[in-house]
């Protein structure tokens, strides 16, 4: 088919035949983008999603449980406080030439 479209382009010098074929391309693409796919896609299945809410046994499913969330809050912690930090006060910093050592 390609061979085909390839001996029909009208023009001879290679450059053109290519140029030609891109537009040809383009516009295959560009027809399939705005006319056929939208006319087509009500029929498509893509957005029927079936939900059931019954159990295979054929009893009725209890509603998921929500659980309090656990998300870090954004003000300052109202814990109290238990002593100095035991977090470094200054982080080392990662020297080219040394090797970085994980604890195991």
């Amino acid at each position: 088919m390609y061979a085909w479209i390839w001996r029909h382009i009208p023009f001879k010098q290679w450059q053109l035949k290519s140029l030609v074929s891109v537009v040809l391309i383009g516009a295959v693409g560009a027809l399939l983008w705005y006319q056929i796919f939208p006319a087509v896609e009500p029929i498509l299945p893509f957005d029927d999603v079936q939900v059931e809410t019954t159990d295979p046994a054929g009893g009725q499913m209890e509603p998921p449980s929500t659980a309090p969330s656990t998300a870090p809050s954004s003000g300052p912690s109202k814990l109290p406080s238990s002593g100095p930090s035991k977090l470094p006060s200054k982080l080392p910093t990662k020297t080219p030439s040394a090797p970085q050592v994980l604890p195991s």
